[in-house]
């Protein structure tokens, strides 16, 4: 059993993960603005504003004790404009590191590549304009991680381009990974639901496969 702070543990990808970690048999520690309606079994909250000024030290206490820590924020709200969440990140993976955690960091689709070799989905015309800049937030986190030179353990996990809460799909079981590629179907296209996605996240807790690397999974 892990000890596993999910950070957005009440967001849409991170309640999922809160969900599968702790019918697993996981202690769970989700960390948000807001309290949830419901915890399920074996999970606990914990107020973090990120927004505030003294979010690293809000950061160190909050990974205090913990194996594995799963950051799911988006760079929206008070976490928009260039260089606010990458911040963050950059302090939750000190304190993960001090901590002797593991970080793993649930980014987007957009820094994935079309194709091997080919542009990044976010810098294709058909990207969404209105989510370009959270994509590109996200893709400085990854260059962040990968320009660490110590000894944390991370991970970056990038969906599929069909994930979100406005298409949630179903639990399946099953999942495709992938690396710096866009994974689509025949039909060329690429999902994963929420309930997968959390599944692949506990996979990779239980079963480490990608150290100091990102992954992709999809349907």
């Amino acid at each position: 059993m892990s000890r596993i702070v999910v950070l957005g543990g009440t967001g849409y990808a991170g309640g999922h993960i809160v969900q599968e970690a702790a019918a697993r048999g996981h202690q769970v520690l989700a960390a948000s603005r807001t309290a949830p309606a419901s915890l399920p079994d074996g999970a606990e909250h914990r107020v973090l504003d990120l927004g505030g000024e003294d979010y690293a030290d809000a950061l160190a206490a909050l990974v205090e004790g913990a194996d594995v820590v799963i950051a799911t924020s988006s760079p929206r709200g008070d976490l928009a404009g260039q260089g606010v969440l990458r911040a963050r990140y950059a302090a939750l993976a000190d304190a993960a590191r001090q901590a002797g955690a593991r970080l793993g960091v649930i980014g987007g689709a957009g820094s994935l590549h079309v194709a091997e070799g080919g542009p990044k989905l976010v810098d294709t015309p058909e990207f969404p304009e209105a989510f370009a800049d959270e994509a590109r937030e996200l893709d400085a986190v990854l260059d962040d991680l990968r320009d660490r030179g110590d000894e944390l353990d991370w991970f970056f996990l990038s969906p599929a381009a069909g994930f979100g809460a406005f298409a949630p799909g179903e639990r399946t079981g099953d999942y495709r990974v992938g690396d710096d590629v866009l994974l689509a179907d025949e039909d060329g296209q690429s999902f994963i639901s929420g309930a997968d996605l959390a599944i692949a996240v506990v996979d990779e807790i239980e079963r480490p496969a990608h150290h100091r690397a990102r992954f992709t999974v999809a349907s």
